[in-house]
């Protein structure tokens, strides 16, 4: 399917591994322009050289740490008029209820919702006016059902994120601007490896044991992999998707026994 997205911009936040990666070479396939970031330069460069020979688009990278002031502010320059902007972030560190305390909160926050909130309101006006824009927040299946106990910390943040979203998607859609998010399942990235490995170090077994343990929870018996999930982001970012307004968009191989 042509996506009708050639010639346009992305900027595509945490791109240089795991969700974020597979959601840029998808979009690079589809001929976006890419604005790649991460923290890391070394591997974010590294996976920019890698689209740009694989695909042919341009590629621009900034390495920065978007959850701070300095980072989003380097960030947003660099993205000035972009078309499509896909949120993204490792999520907070998994614990339970005790562990935490209220800087714990505010770097979650920080994180998983007042980020990605600052680079919609730097970087929609700009789609406002010329009444075409994409935004695909990566948020997670916990929104959903926040029921996996290690993850309450994440599941705060982003539950706000989406509370925001549901209202402000409304808001610019008469613009032609589409806000949406896109909740991950368990997906084969570092992610699930420090998670797997954190679950079996609790249980006194090992990340293998623990990751076959979580797999077999998958109706689908498997881990998603970031090619089907940067295949679903790009037809997000479509011209086709352009009716879908302020929704949350499971990607999980079937975990969440919900129909709504």
């Amino acid at each position: 399917m042509d996506l009708g997205i050639a010639g346009k911009t992305a900027l595509v936040c945490a791109s240089s591994k795991g969700l974020g990666l597979g959601c840029a070479r998808a979009l690079a396939e589809a001929g976006v322009d890419l604005i790649m970031n991460a923290r890391g330069a070394d591997a974010l460069e590294a996976a920019a050289a890698t689209i740009r020979d694989d695909f042919g688009v341009n590629v621009i990278t900034v390495a920065c740490d978007a959850t701070t002031p300095e980072g989003q502010a380097e960030l947003i320059a660099a993205a000035q008029g972009v078309d499509i902007l896909v949120t993204n972030a490792g999520g907070p560190p998994p614990g339970i209820w005790t562990d935490w305390e209220r800087d714990d909160f505010i770097s979650a926050f920080d994180l998983s919702c007042l980020a990605p909130i600052a680079l919609m309101k730097a970087l929609m006006p700009a789609m406002i006016d010329t009444g075409w824009g994409r935004v695909v927040n990566i948020t997670s299946m916990t929104v959903k059902a926040p029921a996996i106990p290690p993850l309450a910390l994440s599941n705060t943040a982003r539950a706000a994120l989406t509370g925001y979203v549901a209202t402000v998607s409304r808001q610019v859609a008469p613009q032609g601007v589409t806000v949406n998010n896109l909740l991950p399942g368990f997906h084969a990235t570092d992610r699930m490896d420090f998670l797997d490995t954190a679950t079996g170090d609790a249980q006194g077994t090992d990340m293998a044991t623990a990751r076959t343990a979580r797999q077999q929870a998958v109706p689908a018996r498997r881990y998603g992999t970031i090619d089907e999930f940067g295949a679903t982001c790009a037809f997000m970012c479509s011209q086709q998707a352009g009716f879908m307004v302020g929704q949350n968009i499971l990607l999980d191989g079937g975990q969440i026994e919900s129909t709504i």
